[in-house]
């Protein structure tokens, strides 16, 4: 261990740094535009692919220009946003697929009962979750309808149609303020109120098999295959969300990969190798977009990118250069660029 005695220094002097680790700088004002946007300490991941691993100073590779680092950047940040668009998509029919199988086969407040889950599943959890967005929900609008009151240019008809309209901005709030038994709001809105780890958490708990299965089979999914790949949704899209690096990325899971006769997958995907890198996710959310939103270009947008941005290193995602002629992505970019 030793004290930390790294200076904080400014954007002109963080110019300086790159270009003394032989970084080619050719407009340094807008070099410190970036950098003044971005931070360096989040670009320095996106520095290292370009660095002289040897060197403890932090060199460049000769003829490393500051353009290169900024396009891995670019490319990673526009690559994040197609995830979360297929992330987003997969969550809601995720939630659709359960509460269209659980309400109708066990009532619309299913979720009550704790039967209908594993002993080590964290029912507590779920109820107090769904009694504070409640409560949360009713407290707003209690600090709303205080405001509505206080208002001097409004009377009084005028009030109660504001708070009315206030009442009915969200379920959580409808349901807390008309119902009273039960006392929680139904399935289909208690999905609504959980983060995707509460639902990869809840599908994984559910105590019955044939349950996971026909909600699977409703995403073409074998439960197995959708109980890992929901954790690894859960885990990428958390990685997303606070805008880290997911490029070449080493996730720290392995989702489970398909073994079923005839089930659709990458050729690059299969064998005994355990691949924890972003090809997997890529292969994962085109099986899902399939299901879930079959006229989507999501595919066509991948590859868009991959050939505006065709100096990145694809294998270090995991994928293979020649990934578009793969039977699995093929048939979906020829149908893509026909509409």
């Amino acid at each position: 261990m030793r004290s930390f005695a790294k200076p904080a220094i400014s954007i002109l002097e963080q110019v300086d740094l790159l270009k003394s680790r032989g970084l080619y700088i050719r407009d340094e004002a807008r070099a410190a535009d970036f950098l003044s946007a971005v931070s360096f300490f989040r670009l320095t991941p996106y520095m290292r692919p370009f660095q002289v691993v040897s060197y403890a100073d932090h060199a460049f590779l000769p003829g490393t220009r500051f353009r290169q680092i900024s396009q891995l950047y670019e490319f990673d940040r526009r690559l994040r946003l197609l995830l979360m668009d297929a992330i987003e998509r997969t969550e809601v029919a995720i939630r659709s697929a359960i509460s269209n199988y659980m309400g109708p086969a066990y009532g619309p407040h299913w979720y009550l009962n704790r039967s209908h889950f594993k002993d080590r599943y964290d029912h507590e959890r779920l109820i107090s979750t769904i009694e504070n967005a409640q409560q949360k929900a009713l407290q707003d609008y209690r600090r709303e309808v205080a405001r509505i009151d206080r208002l001097t240019n409004a009377d009084a008809l005028r009030k109660e149609a504001l708070k009315n309209r206030r009442a009915h901005e969200s379920y959580a709030r409808h349901y807390a303020l008309t119902y009273d038994s039960p006392e929680l709001m139904p399935g289909w809105a208690m999905l609504e109120e959980l983060t995707i780890g509460d639902l990869s958490h809840l599908y994984r708990g559910l105590a019955k098999d044939n349950d996971r299965k026909f909600i699977g089979q409703q995403l073409a999914a074998p439960s197995p295959l959708l109980d890992s790949w929901l954790h690894t949704l859960t885990v990428v899209r958390n990685i997303c969300a606070h805008h880290a690096r997911i490029w070449n990325r080493e996730l720290a899971i392995k989702p489970v990969r398909p073994k079923q006769a005839g089930f659709s997958w990458p050729d690059y995907l299969r064998g005994e190798n355990q691949h924890t890198r972003v090809a997997m996710v890529l292969a994962i959310l085109q099986h899902f977009m399939r299901q879930v939103s079959p006229h989507t270009q999501w595919c066509k947008c991948l590859a868009d990118l991959f050939n505006e941005y065709i100096e990145i290193d694809l294998q270090a995602m995991g994928i293979q250069d020649t990934w578009y002629s793969d039977p699995f992505w093929q048939n979906d970019l020829m149908t893509a660029n026909e509409i």
